[in-house]
């Protein structure tokens, strides 16, 4: 005989030498890895969840251990009894250290949002002793009265990335105007014009064409 898939056999159910019938169970074949956790939810949940999200996954049968993987599918049905959505998570187990029908507790751990300060990635200057932007300031001649921009160097604090744009956690406020791109052309109180002709379009799902 040969097993349809890859697999760890069970305990035998029949003895050497007895005779079997058509579909009689001979020994249980379980794949192990990877493994698959059926949970369930209220449905007031159901509008957080989606595939893709992780799964985090810890047994009793496995103390200090938690197991990492990803949502893979929700029931297109809600229950009518208890109102609550089946989903279903798989998880790598190439130690086979998790075992069908094991009792366990799961997470979603649901994706984060807050406000943030994001530059294109292009704006930052980075450098083994900080990172920095410039930063674009009016200044008036004391003698004529005059008005020109001039660039400050500002070090920062880089935060996450997400396509071309990068976010700022501490350095920055809300009001101010930074180069976004050349900066590694700029010194620090050189006087500059803005223009915003060429100025490249920064993209949170860049698409480059293939060259």
């Amino acid at each position: 005989m040969r097993a349809p898939f890859d697999g760890q056999l069970g305990i035998r159910q029949v003895n050497v030498g007895q005779m079997i019938k058509e579909g009689q169970q001979v020994v249980a074949l379980t794949a192990l890895n990877p493994v698959y956790v059926d949970f369930a939810l209220p449905q007031q949940e159901l509008a957080k969840i989606s595939t893709g999200l992780e799964v985090r996954v810890h047994t009793d049968a496995v103390p200090g251990r938690d197991f990492k993987g990803k949502l893979t599918a929700v029931n297109s049905m809600v229950d009518t009894v208890t109102r609550n959505v089946s989903l279903q998570g798989t998880l790598e187990n190439p130690d086979h250290a998790l075992r069908p029908g094991m009792f366990a507790k799961v997470e979603v751990e649901l994706p984060e949002k807050h406000k943030a300060f994001v530059v294109p990635g292009s704006a930052i200057s980075y450098a083994p002793f900080g990172d920095s932007v410039f930063v674009i300031e009016n200044k008036k001649d004391p003698k004529t009265g005059n008005e020109s921009q001039s660039i400050r160097q500002q070090f920062v604090k880089v935060g996450e990335a997400r396509g071309d744009f990068v976010s700022i956690t501490d350095g920055l406020k809300g009001n101010e105007t930074i180069v976004s791109t050349g900066v590694f052309k700029l010194r620090n109180g050189m006087s500059v014009t803005i223009n915003n002709d060429l100025a490249p379009k920064p993209q949170l799902n860049p698409k480059p064409v293939d060259s």
